[in-house]
C-alpha cells in the first residue's frame, strides 16, 4: 500500500506541474489579483480532476467514449480554451485592472474557471485511463478497491499540495517581475491556451 500511495503522489505532482490550461488560468489571474485567485483556480480544479479520476478508475469510462458524449465536450472544451486565450492576449494589450465586483464574487469567478476548465477535458480521461494500466502494473494484477482507494488518496494529496505550492510561486513572481515579463506572460498564456483549443478540435 505504500508503495501504491508514493507512486500515486509522484503521478499527481508530475500531472499538476505539467504545463496546461490551468496553468494558464492560474497565472493570469494570480498575476493580477496575488495568492488568493490563483490558489482558488487551482482548488477549482481539484473538482474536475476528481471526477476525471473516478471515471477513469471506473467501468464509466466507457460511456465517455460515446461519439454523442465526447464530441459535444469536446467543442464546449475547446470554445472555452479559446475564449480564455482571447482574454489573456488582451491583458497583454492592456494590462488588466484589479476584478470588478465583491471580493465574494471574484473568488467564486476564480474557482469555477478552475472547475470549468478541468470539467471540460476530456483529455483528463484519457490520462486516467493510462494510470490504470500503471497501477495494474504496479500491483501485478487487478488492484483491489482498497488500493484503487490508496492510489486516489495518493493522487488527491499531491493535487491539494501543488495547488498551494503553485499558487505561492504565481504570487512571489508577481511580487518580482516586472510590467513587461508580465505582458509576455499574458500573451504566453493566450497562445496557449489557443493552441490548447486547436489541438482539441484536431483531437476530434
Amino acid at each position: 500500500m505504500l508503495a501504491i500511495f508514493c507512486s500515486a503522489l509522484v503521478f499527481g505532482l508530475a500531472f499538476c506541474a505539467s504545463p496546461g490550461a490551468v496553468f494558464s488560468e492560474t497565472l493570469r489571474r494570480g498575476l493580477s489579483g496575488g495568492f488568493r485567485p490563483a490558489l482558488l483556480v487551482q482548488l477549482g480544479s481539484l473538482i474536475g480532476d476528481a471526477l476525471w479520476a473516478l471515471l477513469g478508475l471506473s467501468s464509466l469510462a466507457l460511456l465517455l467514449s460515446q461519439d454523442s458524449v465526447r464530441l459535444p465536450l469536446t467543442l464546449a472544451s475547446a470554445a472555452y480554451l479559446a475564449w480564455l486565450g482571447a482574454q489573456s492576449l488582451r491583458d497583454a494589450w492592456s494590462m488588466p485592472q484589479m476584478a470588478s465586483g465583491t471580493l465574494a464574487q471574484q473568488d467564486r469567478a476564480a474557482f469555477g474557471a478552475g472547475a470549468l476548465l478541468s470539467l471540460s477535458n476530456p483529455k483528463n480521461l484519457v490520462f486516467w485511463g493510462a494510470l490504470g494500466s500503471a497501477l495494474s502494473g504496479i500491483v501485478q494484477g487487478t488492484p483491489s478497491q482498497a488500493e484503487l482507494a490508496v492510489f486516489f488518496a495518493g493522487f488527491m494529496l499531491a493535487s491539494l499540495l501543488w495547488c498551494f505550492v503553485c499558487a505561492a510561486l504565481v504570487d512571489w513572481l508577481r511580487r518580482n517581475s516586472t510590467v513587461l515579463w508580465q505582458r509576455f506572460s499574458y500573451a504566453g498564456c493566450g497562445l496557449l491556451l489557443l493552441g490548447l483549443a486547436g489541438l482539441t478540435l484536431r483531437g476530434l
